[in-house]
């Protein structure tokens, strides 16, 4: 600390909560101040937490005016700053989350949301085990003054030569980016392993370890979303999380595994068959009996439900599977030791705490009341989605399915409910008043 304190630069420290969009928000101070801000927090608006994906308050003042727009207070999570490796001189971050000002838990804070969640596991003796894989396409950065996708320079020209997926060429066409954000993720303490190149042009995955703190598996989550755009950008490229960069290549996904072991540390989905225990196969029925309310959840934007389409590898229905890659629940081929759960709806757009809070929360009610899944799907599941399995399709269906959900409003509470329905009917609003250029492509001048 004295070092960071006592360069001959002017070291600086950025600071941010994640709202509930997904987005970082913050101050950037003078590392100096690094002591008080570990001991006291900084404040910011309550209302940084309820604005739409533009900044925007939500009309009705949820959070703005109902008490003058007071301040929260943001405490530090970490117990120390992390070096920004792609800034130039010495750039730290901290992450952190708001609480009212008398110390109690804020219910619209992402991050205190999943602490919530959390804690029911600690009252009943139980740790989930968390991964996330995250998918990305890494484009030229002249997208970004285009607004359009345009494709890697590091892609051949002809796109009968581009790669295939897992094909170790595409992984050394994009090696100095990639080494670099894997260099990123270690200086940061983000557990990144394989780096696989998938189905879409310059589109990747990276599978963070499991850990044994949700909370924590969360922070990397958007730690790593960070570090991925900060070096792309750093090497003329822009990396698109969204859930559908190209209308006709492969979405992108946030998919989580995930575990549940007790005080002995024992895996308590794991009972010495394939199968798996009574535990998992009720933490599934969970899952899927809160799956229609929490599709705002894991497809929170316009764009997500482009990603939701049969034949895409993303699911379409609320189902469950042993080794199935069309279904919504799978449960992988793994050692006994190693049985777990992949959620794999959640686009990469959606926000992580929010994402690790809806399941998490699902699975142990499922487990209290031990709730049945029905049979598991077998074979190709997109061409039979049976009539009680279908899910939300549109957007507008996601957020009255979440604000109808009474399981919902009980899992995660009224007042996060209220608010994040309230943002996405706004931003669907929004989208409502602009007209496509597709739209006057086709038909202007013709109908």
């Amino acid at each position: 600390m004295d070092q960071l304190n006592n360069n001959r630069q002017t070291p600086e420290l950025d600071i941010f909560i994640t709202d509930l969009n997904g987005n970082q928000r913050g101050k950037r101070v003078p590392a100096s101040s690094t002591h008080k801000i570990l001991q006291e927090g900084f404040k910011m608006p309550r209302s940084i937490l309820g604005l739409d994906f533009w900044g925007d308050d939500i009309g009705g003042a949820v959070l703005a005016l109902e008490d003058g727009d007071s301040d929260g207070v943001c405490h530090i999570v970490s117990t120390k700053p992390v070096l920004v490796p792609w800034e130039a001189g010495e750039h730290y971050q901290m992450l952190a989350m708001m609480s009212h000002p008398q110390g109690c838990r804020l219910a619209t804070d992402p991050r205190q949301l999943l602490a919530c969640v959390l804690q029911r596991y600690t009252d009943r003796g139980l740790t989930p085990v968390v991964a996330a894989e995250l998918e990305f396409y890494l484009l030229d950065l002249a997208s970004e003054r285009e607004n359009r996708p345009i494709p890697s320079p590091l892609l051949p020209e002809s796109r009968f030569a581009r790669p295939n997926p897992y094909a170790m060429r595409n992984l050394n066409r994009f090696r100095p980016i990639l080494e670099e954000i894997r260099f990123a993720c270690q200086v940061q303490d983000v557990p990144a392993d394989s780096i696989i190149a998938e189905f879409g042009d310059g589109q990747f995955e990276v599978n963070l370890n499991h850990v044994n703190d949700a909370l924590l598996a969360a922070d990397q989550a958007v730690m790593f979303k960070r570090i991925v755009r900060n070096v792309a950008h750093k090497h003329a490229h822009l990396a698109s999380f969204m859930a559908k960069t190209y209308g006709d290549e492969s979405g992108s996904g946030l998919h989580i595994h995930f575990s549940v072991v007790d005080q002995a540390g024992q895996n308590i989905f794991s009972n010495g068959t394939e199968a798996g225990s009574s535990d998992l196969i009720h933490a599934v029925g969970g899952i899927l009996a809160a799956m229609q309310g929490s599709m705002l959840i894991f497809a929170p934007h316009l764009n997500s439900w482009r990603r939701l389409r049969p034949r895409s590898y993303a699911p379409i229905a609320a189902n469950w599977g042993y080794e199935n890659r069309t279904v919504s629940v799978r449960i992988p081929d793994s050692p006994d030791a190693a049985r777990r759960i992949e959620h794999r709806v959640s686009g990469a757009d959606a926000n992580p705490y929010l994402v690790i809070a809806a399941i998490l929360s699902a699975a142990l009610y499922g487990i209290e009341h031990q709730l049945n899944p029905g049979a598991a799907s077998t074979g190709n599941t997109y061409a039979n989605p049976q009539a009680e399995q279908v899910l939300p399709t549109q957007w507008y269906e996601a957020i009255d399915s979440l604000r109808q959900s009474a399981l919902m409003r009980h899992l995660l509470g009224d007042a996060f409910v209220d608010l994040f329905t309230a943002i996405k009917e706004q931003e669907l609003d929004k989208f409502a008043s602009h007209i496509t250029d597709a739209e006057y492509e086709t038909y202007l001048g013709v109908v």
